[in-house]
């Protein structure tokens, strides 16, 4: 896969291929033609056969492709056949929702440490989570070896956050703020701004 460049949008399509694989698999059904996961997910045939012919080449003509098989190859290629510990950074609403929700760790994304910096906050549980001083970031990142940081603080904030972030040795950021993060290209960012999203949508709303 290294020295071609996979598309984000088939990345984001394998994610989904993976989802209704192992809903497939919970059902003991062993075998699914590319029609079957197009339907399923709302896209055409060709374009699943696509999006897996960049990774190699899976199933028999005329037969399609085993579950069990097909689902742990897509998982490898996701990085979800390990386990990847995280930080929350912002103990907000949005931290703390974060938190609350349990996708995380059924597809192998464990958090590790919350943290904040308001006093009124450090110290609380939010869910099984104690909330930490900032001062104990780089510290809790290189003791449990977190690669994925998680950014929900107000983006006045976010810069100094992500610094602190690639310092201490995280590769990967997901960004809630809504402004654009200044790391070294080594860093993965994904940004993930929920007012550009509504916006898109009163776009097309109106449009129609």
């Amino acid at each position: 896969m290294k020295g071609f460049k996979i598309p984000e949008a088939t990345i984001s399509r394998l994610s989904v291929y993976s989802r209704y694989l192992e809903n497939l698999y919970r059902k003991g059904i062993t075998t699914v033609s590319s029609a079957d996961i197009a339907q399923g997910v709302g896209v055409t045939s060709a374009q699943v056969r696509k999006d897996l012919a960049y990774f190699g080449e899976f199933g028999t003509r005329g037969v399609g492709y085993n579950v069990k098989e097909l689902l742990d190859h897509t998982l490898k290629i996701l990085g979800l056949n390990t386990t990847w510990n995280m930080v929350v950074v912002g103990a907000g609403n949005l931290g703390s929702a974060l938190c609350a929700y349990r996708g995380f760790r059924e597809r192998g994304f464990y958090i590790v440490g919350v943290f904040d910096n308001d006093l009124t906050k450090i110290g609380k549980k939010i869910n099984e989570y104690e909330v930490l001083p900032i001062d104990k970031l780089e510290e809790v990142i290189r003791e449990n070896n977190v690669e994925i940081g998680i950014i929900a603080v107000p983006a006045a904030y976010a810069q100094d956050v992500a610094t602190r972030l690639v310092k201490a040795g995280v590769k990967g950021i997901l960004n809630f703020a809504p402004t654009v993060l200044n790391v070294p290209d080594k860093i993965i960012v994904r940004s993930v701004d929920l007012t550009v999203n509504l916006e898109v949508l009163s776009f097309n709303i109106r449009r129609d």
